[in-house]
């Protein structure tokens, strides 16, 4: 298990690779676009040259052992293919773990990201020292990953954790999941953006807000610097992160909830209101053991995640 591995976190627009040493420590990366409209034998190509890379990299006498690789999902951990991801259409039911494994002529697994992250989370990060944890991605969508008694908890069809689509409002919002008012209709970065204009919309603001691609980091940016409306926007995301925790506390009875990616930058101006919320919805037995923290990892998370998969090969 003291081996050299490398992980790999295949994106929508990039591919993040490190070179994990026998400490568990991220000692070499690179970083370079996905290109998917290329097709999954370049995409494929490209990732092993800069796998190559990174051997050139090691200790003399040393190799690397294994690999392991995150993408969005769906994806068959099983047979190592990903399967519809919406971001990657040209890589539908690519077969990428042995793909990789005939190129590189090394054992390679392969799972969802949220999951990957979720294990180096549990195992190095925030959740060090704990049976039980939930791992909520707040990006372009919100996803999640459960991780229970140590082990991952992946359902009967491999889709447990999907927390983005809580529903808390049937009449809310319309969702790319076909729903209503889902968790992801409040707190991932698109949501947040599309509620801060209609803010200022509903209060006749004009301005530079109405001609800039505004963001969700540029929400959050505005709610640090005292803006009014954003931190609005911030809050009611906070509350309904913290309504979506408090349900699966009540369902799991875990009682860590670590929140990674893009949004959660936003930091306490979206956990403070999250935390407020979680007692007025669970239990006060379970919201006074309930906790939620950000990453210890951040970008590294699905990387490390990934190098712990590859030992586990």
């Amino acid at each position: 298990m003291r081996d050299w591995v490398v992980g790999v976190d295949l994106g929508a627009t990039k591919i993040a690779l490190g070179l994990i040493d026998p400490a568990d420590r991220v000692v070499a990366r690179r970083r370079i676009p996905t290109q998917a409209a290329d097709g999954p034998e370049a995409v494929v190509e490209r990732t092993a040259q800069s796998v190559l890379e990174l051997d050139s990299e090691l200790p003399t006498g040393k190799r690397i052992a294994a690999l392991g690789i995150c993408t969005p999902g769906p994806v068959d951990h099983e047979t190592g293919t990903l399967l519809d991801p919406p971001n990657l259409p040209e890589l539908h039911n690519a077969p990428l773990r042995d793909m990789l494994g005939h190129r590189l002529d090394l054992p390679v697994r392969l799972e969802h990201d949220a999951k990957a992250a979720a294990l180096g989370e549990f195992h190095y990060g925030a959740g060090r020292g704990q049976r039980s944890m939930v791992y909520i991605v707040l990006g372009t969508g919100v996803g999640g990953a459960i991780i229970m008694d140590g082990q991952l908890y992946r359902g009967t069809h491999n889709s447990a954790g999907e927390v983005g689509h809580i529903t808390l409002d049937r009449h809310g919002d319309p969702c790319s999941c076909g729903c209503r008012g889902c968790v992801e209709t409040y707190v991932s970065g698109p949501a947040l953006v599309r509620r801060y204009l209609r803010a200022l919309e509903r209060a006749g603001k004009t301005g530079p807000h109405k001609a800039m691609a505004v963001s969700g980091e540029q929400v959050a940016h505005l709610a640090r610097g005292g803006d009014a409306l954003a931190t609005q926007v911030l809050a009611e995301a906070g509350q309904a992160l913290g309504i979506a925790v408090a349900s699966m506390a009540m369902i799991l009875d875990i009682e860590l909830y670590v929140v990674g990616s893009s949004v959660a930058r936003a930091g306490d101006l979206l956990l403070v209101p999250a935390r407020e919320a979680v007692p007025h919805h669970c239990f006060g037995s379970v919201s006074r053991r309930l906790r939620i923290v950000t990453t210890e990892l951040w970008d590294d998370g699905p990387i490390l995640g990934c190098g712990w998969l590859a030992r586990h090969k």
